[in-house]
């Protein structure tokens, strides 16, 4: 599957999602820190809580549900991949297991899937080089760490909580009180041709609007690592005076990521999208960091500003769904080929990627067939 063809797919009218259920608790966004500028910069603080990033087959709710409702069964993150995938120039791969008529689509266990790449579709982008502070994958670790300490940061914390009928279902007991603010929504989409969608949607924060109304918010990061190697915008000198010129220079080296926040966003549902501007405090010091200011969008008015079409990617899901279903019942590799704009889908023995630890963890990619498409 190329990307010229899959960038003219289009799947519209697909209606919004119906809540299934929904879990979690969250914490209310702290409008303070809508007052941090270049001038008045905030130091980013090391919030220790846990995030929980679990695979779709390993959700107990997912599996609960997988056995009354729908047949295609994924989280947001995996979704927003696959609707995104034209954007995205480095490799990744999603696993898909058809069992019956269903499906259910997974990331591999210990891979870099939930690492947030950084300037990706930069025509200049970092080098191959594990050494340097600035490699692809220092920076992607870089980047993640930002983010789960900026996600929790900008949170009145201590404070009361929103909390949703049903508990976190990924906490454990010893857990408790450590646990990142999140709200875990499952939600169903009806894409046609006999195909309903479950995905386990996320939300970050809540906040009170200026009209007293409650709004659920995604918070993210963005994060400058050495602006003379990045498209030469200096945050500290731009970002009070000319904030679209750093957008406009993020949405050209970080179009993937920005596209996977902002479809992960409208699956949800959440009202508001919140963005930091992170910056190292000394280009060649990666572990110390400044917040220089933040910025709020609606997540449709912000894919409509990064043009991105939300009746494409609902048309590649679909394509790739359709696809997968016509395979037989097995498991299979979807994945971006590292070096063209191309999706390719591999046949891989079922024990291949097991989480069970007696089994041998076959992580070579030896594949039995190829059904390149």
């Amino acid at each position: 599957m190329d990307f010229p063809r899959l960038s003219k797919l289009s799947l519209p009218n697909v209606d919004a999602g119906v809540d299934i259920t929904c879990c979690g608790s969250l914490e209310y966004y702290d409008k303070n820190m809508d007052r941090v500028n270049t001038r008045a910069e905030k130091k980013l603080l090391r919030v220790n809580r846990i995030f929980h990033k679990v695979t779709t087959t390993d959700d107990p709710i997912i599996r609960q549900l997988a056995k009354t409702e729908s047949n295609v069964f994924a989280t947001d993150a995996i979704v927003a991949t696959l609707m995104a995938c034209t954007r995205s120039v480095y490799s990744w791969d999603i696993v898909v297991q058809r069992v019956g008529n269903k499906l259910f689509f997974d990331k591999r266990d210990d891979s870099e899937f939930d690492l947030l790449t950084v300037s990706e579709t930069s025509s200049d982008p970092p080098p191959e080089d594990s050494t340097s502070l600035n490699s692809p994958r220092n920076l992607a670790l870089e980047a993640t760490f930002i983010n789960h300490n900026f996600s929790q940061q900008v949170l009145r914390q201590g404070e009361e909580k929103y909390s949703f009928e049903k508990p976190n279902p990924f906490v454990q007991e010893e857990e408790e009180g450590q646990v990142a603010s999140v709200a875990y929504r499952y939600r169903k989409w009806d894409l046609g041709n006999n195909i309903e969608l479950i995905v386990r949607c996320e939300h970050d924060a809540v906040m009170v609007s200026a009209n007293s109304d409650l709004q659920f918010v995604n918070i993210k990061a963005l994060n400058e690592w050495d602006s003379r190697y990045s498209g030469g915008v200096d945050w500290r000198q731009k970002l009070d005076v000319q904030r679209g010129a750093v957008l406009a220079n993020e949405l050209k080296n970080n179009s993937s990521k920005l596209s996977k926040w902002t479809i992960q966003a409208l699956l949800a549902g959440s009202d508001q999208i919140k963005f930091g501007y992170v910056s190292r405090v000394n280009p060649v010091d990666s572990s110390k960091h400044v917040v220089l200011g933040t910025q709020m969008f609606k997540p449709i008015e912000f894919a409509t500003q990064i043009s991105l079409s939300m009746d494409n990617g609902w048309g590649i899901l679909r394509c790739i769904i359709d696809l997968c279903m016509k395979l037989k019942e097995g498991k299979y590799l979807i994945m971006k080929d590292p070096n063209k704009p191309v999706i390719r889908i591999y046949d891989i023995p079922d024990n291949t990627f097991d989480s069970d630890e007696d089994a041998d963890d076959d992580d070579s990619d030896d594949n039995d067939g190829d059904d390149d498409e």
